[in-house]
C-alpha cells in the first residue's frame, strides 16, 4: 500500500481523535466554538447561485496575500462568488472585516474524507485555488474526484518539505498531478513542484508583493500619534514565545540611553496577552494593554497591542519594525507588510518562509537581519538616532515592492482561462 493510500485509510478512522483535538483547540482559544461545525464540513451559510470559485488560504499570511486576488477575480466575472476558506481564528477575523461583496468566508474542513465530502457537496466549487503550501491529500483527491479544476497559486515548497516529499515520490506525483497548473512563488519553488511530478508549472511572480497595504483606522492613528508625539518608539510585530523576552531585553538596553523609549509589542496570538504582561511586569516594565482600552502614558514602557487586525495601525505609527517568527524555526512572517508602510525592517536569522523576499530586501539595503537582543537593541538605537538611515531603508523597501507589483497582474492572466471556462449563471 502506498503512502497516499495509507494516509487516506488512517484518516478514515481518525474522526473521534480529531473531534477531541478540536475541543482542546477550542479550550485554548485556537478555534471559534460558534463555528466549529464548519471544521466538520457543515456550512454556516447557503451556497449562492451561479459559478463559485473556492480559494483556500491556510492562515492569516496567506489570506492577506490573496485579498487583492479575490477582488480581481470578482472584477473578471460579475456572476462569480468567491468562497475563501482558512483554518485560524485570526485569518477568519481578517476575512470577516476585509472581504468584498460577493465573497464569503468559511473555516476549512479538517482533512477527513467524510468532512471534506460534506463541504464539497454543499459548496460545489467549479474552480479551486490552493494558496502556497496547502497540500492536504483528502482535500485534493476529493476535489479532483468531483471534476473541479485545481490551481496551486503562489505555491511554496521549502527545502525541508521538498526533502520529505521526495521520500514518497509516488504520493507527491499523485497529488500534484491532479493540479491543472502550479504557480510557484519563486523559480526555485516552480522547479521543486516540477521535480515532484506537477505536470504544468510556471513562475509569474510572488503574490505577496502585490498585497494591498494593511488597513488602519485613521482616527485611532491620529489619537496615538498625538499621545506619543516626540517619544522614541519601535515595534516588535507578530511575535511568538521567546520573542517578547527578546524585545524586553532590547528595550532594557535601549532605555540606558533613551529613557523615554516606548516598545510596542503586537503578539501573533493576542490570547497570550496575560502571559506576556506577566513576563514584562516581572522584569519591572510598566505595561499598557490595548485590549483594556488604555492609552500609553508617560510612565508606560511597553504598549502591548493584544488585539486582532491592527498591525497596519502600528506599522504606520512606528518607523522601525522587527518582524517576529524569525528567531527560532518558524520561518518568519511577511516583512513586506512593514516595508509597504515605510518602516525600517529588522528580523532575526530565520526567514525561511520569505527567503527570496528577504534576499531582495537585503540586496536593496532595505532590511537588516539581527542575531540577538544585543544586536536588535543596537540596530534600533542607531535607527532611532539617524532619521536618514531609516529613510534609506524605507526607500529601498518601497523600490522592492514597486519593482515586483506586477505579480498580481501575471497571476490573474494565468488564471483567466480558468475563469473564462466557468459555466454561466442560470438565466445568463
Amino acid at each position: 500500500m502506498g503512502a497516499l493510500a495509507i494516509y487516506r485509510a488512517v484518516t478514515g478512522l481518525a474522526g473521534p481523535l480529531v473531534r477531541l483535538y478540536l475541543r482542546r483547540r477550542v479550550a485554548r482559544g485556537k478555534e471559534d466554538p460558534s463555528r466549529l461545525p464548519e471544521r466538520r464540513g457543515i456550512a454556516s451559510a447557503p451556497r449562492p447561485d451561479g459559478p463559485l470559485v473556492w480559494v483556500h488560504a491556510a492562515s492569516v499570511g496567506e489570506a492577506q496575500s490573496v485579498l487583492s486576488l479575490v477582488g480581481r477575480l470578482l472584477d473578471m466575472r460579475g456572476d462569480v462568488t468567491v468562497l475563501v476558506t482558512s483554518g485560524t481564528v485570526t485569518s477568519a477575523s481578517l476575512m470577516g472585516r476585509r472581504l468584498p461583496g460577493r465573497a464569503l468566508h468559511q473555516y476549512a474542513p479538517v482533512d477527513l474524507t467524510g468532512w471534506v465530502r460534506r463541504f464539497l457537496a454543499h459548496w460545489r466549487p467549479q474552480l479551486a485555488l490552493f494558496v502556497e503550501s496547502e497540500l492536504w491529500p483528502n482535500l485534493i483527491c476529493e476535489t479532483a474526484a468531483r471534476g473541479c479544476p485545481m490551481v496551486l497559486v503562489n505555491g511554496r515548497m521549502s527545502a525541508r518539505s521538498f526533502a520529505r516529499w521526495m521520500r514518497v515520490p509516488a504520493a507527491a506525483s499523485a497529488l500534484l498531478g491532479r493540479f491543472a497548473l502550479c504557480l510557484g512563488q519563486t523559480a526555485q519553488d516552480r522547479d521543486r513542484f516540477a521535480a515532484l511530478g506537477a505536470p504544468r508549472v510556471d513562475y509569474v511572480g510572488n503574490l505577496k508583493y502585490s498585497a494591498a497595504p494593511l488597513p488602519a483606522d485613521a482616527a485611532e492613528l491620529a489619537q496615538l500619534q498625538s499621545v506619543l508625539a516626540g517619544r522614541p518608539l519601535w515595534l516588535a510585530a507578530s511575535t511568538h514565545p521567546g520573542e517578547e523576552e527578546l524585545a524586553a531585553a532590547a528595550h532594557e538596553r535601549l532605555a540606558e540611553t533613551l529613557p523615554r523609549v516606548l516598545t510596542i509589542i503586537v503578539p501573533r496570538h493576542p490570547s497570550r496577552g496575560d502571559e506576556i504582561e506577566a513576563m514584562l511586569t516581572a522584569r519591572g516594565l510598566s505595561v499598557c494593554r490595548r485590549s483594556t482600552g488604555s492609552l500609553p502614558g508617560p510612565d508606560s514602557r511597553v504598549y502591548l497591542a493584544d488585539t486582532l487586525g491592527e498591525l497596519g495601525l502600528f506599522y504606520r505609527l512606528a518607523d522601525i519594525a522587527f518582524i517576529g517568527g524569525s528567531t527560532g524555526t518558524l520561518g518568519g512572517h511577511n516583512p513586506l507588510e512593514a516595508a509597504q508602510l515605510s518602516c525600517a525592517v529588522l528580523y532575526g536569522p530565520d526567514m525561511t518562509n520569505f527567503r527570496n523576499v528577504a534576499a531582495d530586501l537585503e540586496a536593496a539595503e532595505a532590511a537588516l537581519p539581527v542575531a540577538d537582543a544585543e544586536a536588535l537593541a543596537a540596530a534600533v538605537a542607531r535607527l532611532l538616532g539617524d532619521p536618514a538611515a531609516r529613510e534609506r531603508l524605507a526607500n529601498g523597501a518601497r523600490k522592492v515592492t514597486a519593482a515586483n507589483a506586477a505579480a498580481l497582474d501575471n497571476v490573474v492572466a494565468a488564471l483567466a482561462p480558468f475563469i473564462d471556462a466557468l459555466p454561466a449563471a442560470p438565466g445568463d
